[in-house]
């Protein structure tokens, strides 16, 4: 569960690098996804699996208002 919870850690990180570093929003937006995806599995292993659920559709629900229009 350890290596899991790392490896979530390292998921976060890149993606945040990977939003960061890159100039073109749509390129940009996989950074995000990621980085979404490992914060909301982090915050299940913690156990507050409500919290990562509404983060995770508040993040994708906005990126894809915003990145469909």
């Amino acid at each position: 569960m350890t290596y899991f919870v790392l490896f979530l850690g390292g998921c976060l990180v890149l993606g945040s690098l990977g939003v960061a570093s890159n100039p073109s929003p749509y390129y940009g937006i996989v950074g995000l996804v990621l980085a979404s995806v490992a914060g909301c599995g982090w915050l299940l292993n913690l156990g507050v699996s409500f919290v990562s659920l509404v983060l995770f559709m508040v993040y994708l629900g906005g990126m894809l208002v915003v990145f469909v229009y």
